[in-house]
């Protein structure tokens, strides 16, 4: 539910954030032992984030802002690659404004996954599209996955995208309620609400 801490765990797994007890290890680094410039390293070489909004540079088209996510990358995806994964080849010049809702959020998608990052981290990718848009999404979040194999850390409010998850974890008033694993996985396409 909205005011559980899901936002807020992504940005201390982000690195944006500081937790106000504990800390985040990834990879064995503790993340409160590094410096800023470490910790933006960090977010360079590790993480690709996917958000609600989009995000996406408005004087920029498709093409050029995926390739932002290429250029803050040590080891970049091909950026024409991603754009074939995501079916974006015929809008890879068209500007923000020139594109639906689902068109943009694939564009973040892949500005997210040009990065090769070894974790996905996607805050309510599909809270502002429509169902069908919303199964295509996270369809193409999947494939990402499998095929980048990438970490998806997902939060949402859809009860539904839970069955597509390896690993489910609820959080009510920034408290983990529920720690569980998917036994019975479901595609993203399966999925129903």
């Amino acid at each position: 539910p909205s005011g559980s801490g899901k936002s807020t765990l992504l940005n201390i797994i982000g690195a944006i954030d500081t937790p106000d007890e504990g800390y985040v290890s990834i990879n064995g680094d503790k993340l409160k032992d590094m410096s800023e410039s470490q910790l933006t390293m960090y977010r360079r070489r590790h993480l690709g984030y996917v958000f609600q909004m989009y995000n996406l540079i408005p004087n920029l088209n498709v093409k050029e802002n995926i390739e932002v996510g290429a250029y803050l990358s040590e080891n970049p995806l091909n950026v024409e690659d991603v754009i074939t994964t995501l079916g974006l080849q015929e809008h890879k010049y068209k500007y923000p404004n020139q594109l639906s809702g689902g068109q943009q959020q694939r564009v973040s998608i892949g500005r997210a996954v040009v990065k090769n990052p070894d974790i996905l981290m996607c805050d309510e990718p599909t809270g502002a599209l429509d169902y069908k848009t919303s199964k295509e999404i996270l369809a193409l979040i999947e494939d990402c996955n499998k095929k980048y194999g990438s970490t998806v850390i997902m939060v949402t409010h859809n009860e539904a995208i839970k069955f597509m998850a390896d690993h489910v974890i609820k959080l009510r008033d920034g408290i983990v309620r529920h720690d569980d694993i998917n036994e019975s996985k479901l595609t993203a396409m399966e999925l129903d609400w």
